[in-house]
This record gives structure tokens, C-alpha cells and sequence, in this order.
């Protein structure tokens, strides 16, 4: 079995290698991407909006108030 040479070695160190290097780095910032995109979008649907509370408004404060005679 022969060993590899230097330079077949030398090609294959993430540091030498710009094209590897780069592709490398491209496939980081997407799934990181991804991963920021998913936890958001998880984070907006736990924390949605339930629906419009019963909320109780005065008489004396609504926009034909009613007052006490």
C-alpha cells in the first residue's frame, strides 16, 4: 500500500485548499441561515396572536357616552 505523497496531503488541508475552503464556508452560512430562519418562524408561531380579548370599556368613556342621571 503506498502512501500518500506530500503534496496529494498538502491539497487536502482545509487551509490550503480555497475552493474547498469556500464551498465549506458557503454550506455553513446556509444551514445557519436556515437554522436562524426556522427558530424564528418557531418562535413567532408560539408567541402568536390568541385572538381579540373581552375586554369591559366603561359606559362614561365609550364614543356615545352614557352618563348618570
Amino acid at each position: 500500500m503506498a502512501q500518500p505523497s506530500q503534496h496529494q496531503l498538502h491539497d487536502k488541508e482545509f487551509g490550503r485548499n480555497w475552493v474547498k475552503t469556500s464551498r465549506f464556508l458557503f454550506y455553513v452560512q446556509v444551514f445557519t441561515l436556515l437554522g436562524f430562519v426556522a427558530g424564528c418562524s418557531g418562535y413567532l408561531y408560539t408567541t402568536r396572536y390568541k385572538g381579540k380579548p373581552k375586554v369591559e370599556v366603561p359606559e362614561s368613556t365609550q364614543y356615545n357616552p352614557k352618563y348618570k342621571s
